[in-house]
């Protein structure tokens, strides 16, 4: 056999080039001990940080380094998308504590493992579900999701207050669509497995569709958050009707008596017109996410058409348009709502002056300004069935949530009590009592002029009677309901 041998140009080449080869892989290969001893120590202490990255979601690196450096390299924007890229990815942290046994929470028919959830606006599109569950949210409410697609206010629309621990937005509800969002929540029900729970599709834990209005719609049409209910009432555990976001023009305006009535009754026909759930075997419950910026005679006409609704809960509150005079940021002028530490005092005014005058029956969920355990029991206190973090998310990252709930546990224990007994205390001493007696008129007591015949002890009785029937009525719809 012939051998081959390289063409004398080419193998005069080679030749050229083994000298430099040599010399090159004399240079990559490690030369002494030392060396080697760096390169396993690099190793090491990579390992380990990906290990605290991952493992640990409360670790000191994401609340004092990753995040910090985020918000001062990237905009508040961009920082904010690349967060849901990350745990949309998969290989975000995730929670591997458990929660503790006085963090068990009660709302509807459904208990919770802790009452801590994200409110609406992180996940706009419900794009990382699953990996916001991961780190330990009972309940994760995705949107504002629009029937058409938009892409809101023109840039740039959030804008940190990092001295205020404040955020301030006008996004305007961009949104992908209804479409898109209902492609993602089908796409992650398992095809081959038995029902679920909740929508959630994991134990102790909710997930909620929060309903946006489109820019172009009239300002008082509700056929936006009817069209949603259809869309994602098969979906979800909990539809919210946000009437309450300052950024798209005309829609705080659906809370005034007349308008509100119309859009509850119009949402609530709607929902009970479903078919059961294929996920859950129920239908969704529905709440109504009110402003911040509401007084007390708006919150009172409000409390009165909640209690003739079939509604099921409330949300205290969104972001507001006032601005404390202590605000230091630059950005505190900046047009749009705002959240964080700042509207905290206005959440809890409005949660307590609400929580006055609807029955125990209506439960509140409280947002606005939970950084810390201390805050969310203040809400409990106030009588909050479960809270919401949206702002103090963002700064503390992804460790935020367990972090509240193990300084919440903290608290309940030292004051040898748990959240439930926290929320049913502060729910019947401070709601609007469903069933209110006259005080009884001593014998001996003058009948007052103009009660004269009775008649202001007839109007009285008429006037129990006719809160009694409302009662009866909302209980035959909901039996009615449950039947059918």
């Amino acid at each position: 056999m012939l051998a081959l041998r390289p063409a004398p140009r080419v193998a005069g080449h080679l030749r050229s080039q083994v000298p430099a080869f040599r010399r090159f892989a004399s240079t990559q290969a490690p030369s002494s001990p030392l060396r080697r001893g760096l390169y396993a120590t690099a190793f090491v202490l990579s390992t380990g940080l990906f290990a605290a990255y991952y493992f640990d979601a409360r670790s000191a690196l994401h609340r004092y380094i990753l995040t910090p450096v985020l918000r001062h390299a990237l905009d508040a924007e961009t920082g904010h998308k690349l967060a849901v890229k990350v745990l949309k990815s998969g290989l975000a942290p995730r929670d591997r504590g458990h929660d503790d046994e006085r963090l068990k929470s009660q709302v509807w028919d459904q208990e919770l493992s802790n009452p801590v959830g994200l409110a609406a606006g992180f996940d706009k599109d419900g794009e990382a579900i699953d990996g916001l569950f991961n780190l330990g949210f009972s309940w994760v409410e995705i949107g504002s999701v629009t029937p058409k697609p938009q892409p809101g206010n023109p840039r740039p629309r959030v804008f940190h207050l990092v001295e205020d621990s404040g955020l301030i937005n006008r996004y305007g509800f961009p949104s992908q669509g209804h479409a898109a969002v209902l492609s993602r929540l089908r796409a992650r029900i398992p095809p081959f497995q038995p029902e679920h729970d909740t929508a959630a599709l994991r134990p102790g834990s909710v997930l909620a569709v929060n309903l946006g209005k489109n820019k172009e719609s009239p300002a008082d049409s509700i056929d936006d958050f009817v069209t949603g209910v259809c869309t994602f009432g098969p979906y979800s555990d909990v539809l919210v009707v946000n009437v309450s976001s300052p950024n798209t023009p005309g829609l705080r305006g659906l809370q005034n008596r007349d308008l509100l009535e119309k859009l509850l009754n119009g949402v609530t026909k709607a929902r009970d017109q479903l078919p059961v759930s294929p996920v859950t075997s129920r239908r969704p419950k529905l709440v109504l996410k009110l402003s911040p910026d509401l007084d007390e005679a708006q919150i009172k006409d409000i409390a009165e058409v909640l209690s003739k609704s079939s509604i099921d809960g409330v949300i205290v509150s969104n972001t507001t348009i006032q601005r404390p005079k202590h605000l230091k940021a630059p950005h505190r002028n900046e047009v749009g709502g705002l959240s964080g530490a700042p509207v905290k005092e206005y959440s809890l005014k409005a949660l307590r002056a609400l929580r006055s005058h609807l029955p125990a029956s209506i439960p509140l969920i409280g947002c606005g300004g939970i950084f810390t355990g201390a805050d969310a029991l203040e809400y409990g206190k106030a009588g909050a069935s479960l809270v919401q973090v949206y702002t103090g998310f963002g700064y503390d990252g992804v460790g935020a949530c367990r972090r509240i709930k193990d300084e919440l546990a903290q608290e309940l224990e030292k004051e040898g009590t748990t959240w439930s007994q926290v929320v049913k205390n502060a729910v019947d001493e401070l709601s609007l009592k469903e069933h209110r007696q006259s005080a009884p008129i001593p014998q001996s007591a003058p009948i007052p002029q103009s009660d004269a015949g009775g008649a202001g002890t007839i109007s009285q009785l008429i006037c129990d009677a006719q809160e009694l029937q409302g009662l009866l009525e909302k209980l035959e719809e909901k039996i009615e309901s449950a039947h059918s």
